[in-house]
């Protein structure tokens, strides 16, 4: 596909995802892993996009909003340009995750702006309210904030995957191999810190063992992810049934 007309579709699509229309579907389309299905689509790659958008999805896993919608981190953003890049430029899985880390940083702090500059239409609503003017409450509301996400958001993401594969490319010639074999290491660990995360904010610290021992015995032991995934499911409904128990008696 042709650089221009794919760097402009992810712009477009990180700008929609994060419209937020209606509270809906928006959610599942800011995930890095459905991320990761549009960019294979588009790409015609869609096995390394998906073991990418799998991975990166495990390490924000864990991300909740705080107070306000306030998020420690925008993956939508982190998947929206390293996962592209990482496709085109061949980049290990592992290597892709630990760099997508920064981005979803300045994401936030797109989203902080965005939400600054937002303040105008809230100030422009309540004179519309005064007289009634539907339509230009409506305008505020919608219209304006959206068209103002598309000045933020579009750019940033066209930007990165119009010109970022050759920087990138040309900054990992550059590095040292102890340095990116650290970021890939660094990458494997994270999935396995978003898993930790989870189990955190679910609040159910008597269940990290469980996480540690499952870990473990994928990365020593070798047992196949599926007879890791189904022995996790019968240990779940034994906790389930036996804290029930507990409950009845």
């Amino acid at each position: 596909m042709d650089t221009l007309l794919f760097a402009s579709l992810m712009g477009l699509y990180y700008w929609f995802a994060r419209l937020r229309l209606g509270y809906t579907f928006s959610a599942m389309l800011l995930q890095p892993v459905v991320i990761a299905v549009f960019v294979g689509l588009l790409l015609g790659n869609m096995q390394t996009a998906m073991i990418i958008g799998a991975g990166m999805q495990l390490v924000y896993l864990g991300v909740t909003s705080t107070p306000g919608g306030n998020v420690p981190s925008d993956p939508a953003l982190a998947a929206c340009i390293s996962i592209p890049i990482a496709v085109k430029a061949g980049m290990d899985p592992n290597l892709a995750i630990a760099l997508a880390i920064p981005f979803g940083v300045i994401g936030v702090f797109l989203d902080q702006l965005r939400r600054t500059l937002n303040a105008a239409w809230v100030h422009m609503a309540d004179k519309h309210a005064e007289t009634a003017n539907m339509a230009g409450i409506m305008r505020c509301a919608f219209l304006y904030p959206a068209l103002l996400g598309l000045v933020l958001r579009f750019p940033v993401v066209f930007a990165a995957n119009y010109f970022g594969q050759g920087v990138v490319e040309s900054f990992l010639k550059l590095m040292p191999h102890w340095l990116t074999h650290s970021f890939e290491i660094m990458g494997g660990i994270l999935p396995a810190l978003g898993f930790a995360i989870t189990i955190m904010v679910i609040g159910k610290k008597s269940l990290l063992p469980w996480f540690i021992g499952g870990f473990f015995a994928v990365l020593y032991l070798k047992v196949d992810i599926m007879a890791m995934a189904i022995f996790g499911t019968c240990v779940a409904f034994l906790i389930k049934g036996l804290a029930k128990n507990e409950g009845a008696a």
